[in-house]
């Protein structure tokens, strides 16, 4: 199937009503039949119908062989991290989300497992951090938030004779414009939070594996830590992605018309943009451009998250990295001039006329 048809019938309702929606089971556990029988589902926490449909149809969009929802993008990753055992070192992108540098940086850390950063697009960088200690390597493409793009099938080459995992985040593009596994990834992450709900109302986290195998170890952390999808939250998934490749489309063209009028902008320093996506992240002449900018928006919102149907404007320094130390942060070329956008699906020329007024 196309993506746009996929994103409809990846996955399709087995309910025996014939519901063209997948229902909501809201219910925490499922009787037996008799004993040593069971319907396929016991207990929610190991497995829910309306969960395993939101999970199916990611792994669907993904080629993957198994998908798994969690309760959020970081409940997905820090369960992944999971894999690792004391000892173990993991290569990560150097430009990260926020969230995940003080997950590595704090609970891998103590839990005995090494992350190193380095700058994933250069195959050099990669090459030199792996030793024999290497376990995994960790890439987001593009980077947040200054969208440094890694070639992921070559990553994967370089580990061609190592037993590494390569794990890959494709939430800022999601499987309309990438699909990571094609590349070499052994899992795909998502924050289902952003695009794959689209509508800025629900939290979610995915995994997908290549493998059956890698998959099903994966099921057992899971339902481990317990920190699963939600039954109502995998419907609203389910349900946003049915509009994915569409707002994808929309979103992505708009994000163009955008980065052509931000680089005619005399107050515009400089603008980063893979030249694929929805994401856009700019330079601003001062930190009080910045805040005047933040602070005159009327259209779109100034707001922390990505990837829904509303634009929405961050500042990375105080938001999405400010638990990154000042230096670090300054390193990365996050600093107080630097601001994020998500663009949505209205018209371009309304977002436009308000990036104007902010920026006048």
């Amino acid at each position: 199937m196309n993506m746009e048809t996929a994103c409809v019938h990846g996955a399709r309702s087995k309910s025996a009503t014939g519901a063209v929606a997948v229902p909501i089971y809201q219910c925490a556990t499922f009787a037996h039949p008799a004993v040593g029988q069971d319907t396929g589902y016991s207990y929610t926490r190991v497995q829910n119908p309306t969960r395993e449909h939101a999970e199916a149809l990611v792994a669907a969009l993904e080629g993957g062989a198994m998908g798994l929802g969690f309760a959020s993008g970081m409940a997905a990753i820090a369960t992944m991290m999971e894999l690792f055992a004391p000892g173990d070192e993991v290569i990560a992108s150097d430009d990260l989300y926020g969230g995940a540098i003080r997950l590595f940086n704090t609970l891998s850390k103590k839990n005995g497992v090494t992350v190193r950063y380095v700058d994933t697009s250069d195959l050099a960088a990669v090459a030199a951090c792996l030793n024999d200690k290497t376990r995994g390597v960790f890439i987001e493409t593009p980077t947040n938030p200054m969208m440094k793009v890694t070639d992921v099938a070559a990553v994967k080459r370089l580990l061609a004779a190592r037993d590494v995992l390569l794990m890959v985040d494709n939430t800022f593009l999601t499987p309309c414009l990438y699909r990571p596994i094609e590349l070499g990834a052994d899992i795909v992450v998502h924050s289902g939070t952003k695009y794959l709900s689209g509508h800025n109302d629900t939290l979610a986290g995915f995994l997908v594996t290549a493998t059956q195998a890698l998959g099903e170890s994966l099921k057992l952390l899971q339902k481990t830590t317990g920190a699963i999808l939600a039954p109502f939250d995998a419907f609203l998934i389910t349900r946003g992605i049915k509009t994915l490749a569409l707002r994808m489309e929309k979103a992505q063209q708009n994000a163009r018309e955008i980065v052509a009028w931000l680089q005619t902008q005399p107050k515009v320093a400089r603008v980063h943009y893979p030249g694929m996506g929805a994401m856009i992240s700019f330079g601003v002449d001062s930190k009080q451009t910045a805040h005047n900018a933040l602070n005159r928006l009327e259209l779109i919102y100034f707001a922390e998250s990505l990837g829904g149907t509303e634009t929405l404007m961050t500042y990375p320094t105080m938001q999405t990295h400010a638990d990154v130390p000042e230096h670090e942060r300054l390193a990365r070329g996050i600093d107080e001039t630097l601001l994020r956008i998500s663009v949505g699906v209205e018209h371009a020329q309304d977002l436009i006329a308000d990036l104007e007024r902010a920026l006048a």
